[in-house]
């Protein structure tokens, strides 16, 4: 006859195993920068957080932020590490749960040519702008709605897919002014920042947080944090950390960080896929 002890020690068998089918846990990365870029950043992580939690990750760099955007929407990837506002779509979509984030805020910038004779944001009237996506938070969603309402700007984005593809299309002179985050601009070839010059900045913002789809049990979100922000504890995890822009990581709550993105009124902004 079957017990209750020997009910939940089945039913505890099949969950493990349902988990074991499931396959890895799949981490996506917004793709700031190239594919190549990203994989080098990251996938060193990632095999240290494999080593310390005995989860098993599978590192996804989609081709655009509007892929990445898709598979969050659809609620494909158990990891994300995402923008601000991805954050506030992805909670209201899935429930989306921040688990880290750096400490440090998060400002968009607007840059032209540092020879440009551009030296007020209204005198980019109706000229061409580069930008990474339509939701790249600081560098696009938030860019596009303070250029549009504080100032009145008409403008033509153009969507280049990476932060890095919009700055050297200002260097290249496709574009008059290119929209990006002051993270992205620090980590680009001195050489070409020189060629850059900050027109505008966004108010600063919470930065990108890892962030959990809720099928994870509490237990593997909880340790997943704790082992990210032990990393902090050792050097070989500090340099881990900086790669992947997570330097100097804290804890994330939605509530506090990114719930108040709700009020921006940046939802007229957003580009359905």
């Amino acid at each position: 006859m079957l017990t209750r002890r020997s009910l939940l020690l089945a039913g505890a068998t099949l969950a493990t195993a349902s988990r074991a089918q499931a396959g890895p846990l799949r981490l996506a990365i917004v793709p700031q920068f190239p594919a190549l870029e990203l994989h080098k950043a990251w996938s060193p992580l990632v095999e240290a957080l494999q080593a310390s939690t005995g989860l098993k990750l599978e590192l996804v760099l989609p081709s655009s932020i509007p892929a990445f955007e898709a598979g969050f929407m659809q609620g494909q990837w158990d990891l994300a590490y995402m923008n601000p506002y991805h954050a506030v779509m992805a909670h209201r979509a899935h429930g989306y749960k921040p688990l880290v984030r750096d400490d440090d805020s998060l400002s968009g910038l607007l840059v032209v040519r540092a020879d440009s004779t551009v030296r007020q944001v209204t005198e980019l009237m109706d000229r061409s702008i580069a930008f990474p996506a339509p939701n790249a938070f600081g560098a696009s969603l938030y860019m596009r709605a303070l250029l549009t309402e504080k100032h009145g700007l008409r403008f033509t984005p153009q969507y280049l897919k990476t932060h890095s593809n919009a700055y050297r299309a200002v260097v290249a002179g496709t574009a008059i002014a290119a929209g990006g985050v002051k993270a992205t601009f620090d980590a680009e070839p001195a050489e070409l920042r020189a060629q850059l010059r900050v027109l505008f900045e966004t108010p600063a913002t919470p930065s990108h947080p890892l962030c959990a789809h809720p099928r994870l049990p509490e237990a593997q979100q909880q340790h997943i944090t704790q082992t990210l922000l032990g990393l902090t504890k050792q050097e070989a995890g500090r340099k881990l950390l900086q790669a992947t822009q997570l330097d100097r990581i804290v804890t994330a709550d939605y509530r506090r960080d990114y719930a108040p993105l709700e009020s921006l009124g940046l939802d007229k902004y957003v580009q359905r896929n």
